[in-house]
């Protein structure tokens, strides 16, 4: 057995060697496939945001320089974060971390469109749980999934900050709220069209005012200085009052 493993030795050894340089070539391939480089107008929009941090305070920019760049190429590869890394100053590690810190950036491929289905307690009360099974079997997709044509990203979320209008759909960088099951159906019917349809609630309000009407400022409002008089004169009797 052991004159066997002398043999097998230099085998494995050229196996591993080969398979390491493979690996290598591979990293390098992907790694150019996915080299980056911000577009002429990005260039400008990043001048300008690093023009509002002090040179010692630079660092601070990094998370804005990763927004611009996640925009620019949809998510953020590791060559878009040497790309910010260099242009920061920062070690390409340190950038990492933020972009794997914060929710918002994407490490990984995402679709055209990346929905998120709130579905913490206020949303939940409103029937979010429904809602996000529509999305699952309309797109055919389930939580943090991403479509085969890159068109959709599903992904369950809490919190989008508009509980009193929830239940919520986030659709990129915009709010599709009071849905029920028929309003969801035609935005998802639009999407898949290819079409943005407009945000904003669908319940009939025009922002995040009361559901059954005002309760509040349902008036004009009365005119500068309005009893005013009437609070000077009551002033005086007071004082006159206090006299006596």
């Amino acid at each position: 057995m052991y004159q066997n493993s002398k043999h097998l030795l230099p085998r494995l050894v050229r196996g591993i060697c080969q398979t390491q340089t493979r690996l290598k070539l591979a990293a390098a391939n992907m790694y150019k496939k996915l080299e980056f480089e911000f577009n002429d107008e990005n260039k400008c929009r990043a001048k300008e945001v690093l023009s509002m941090f002090p040179e010692k305070e630079i660092r601070g920019a990094v998370i804005p320089i990763l927004d611009l760049a996640q925009r620019q190429h949809g998510w953020l590869p590791i060559t878009a974060i040497h790309k910010v890394a260099e242009m920061l100053k920062m070690e390409p590690f340190v950038v990492w971390e933020v972009a794997n810190f914060y929710t918002m950036f994407k490490l990984k491929p995402q679709g055209k469109y990346c929905l998120k289905v709130c579905t913490t307690t206020p949303c939940f009360l409103r029937g979010s749980d429904e809602l996000l099974q529509q999305c699952k079997s309309t797109l055919k997709l389930e939580n943090n999934e991403t479509s085969k044509d890159m068109q959709f990203t599903l992904t369950e979320w809490s919190c989008l900050g508009a509980c009193v209008n929830a239940p919520i759909l986030q659709v990129n960088d915009d709010l599709y709220e009071d849905l029920d099951a028929a309003s969801l159906a035609e935005i998802l019917k639009a999407l898949q069209a290819d079409r943005i349809p407009p945000p904003g609630p669908r319940g009939g309000r025009y922002a995040s005012e009361p559901s059954g009407g005002l309760t509040s400022l349902n008036s004009e409002p009365p005119p500068a200085g309005f009893g005013m008089q009437n609070i000077c004169k009551q002033l005086d009797k007071d004082k006159k009052k206090e006299c006596k």
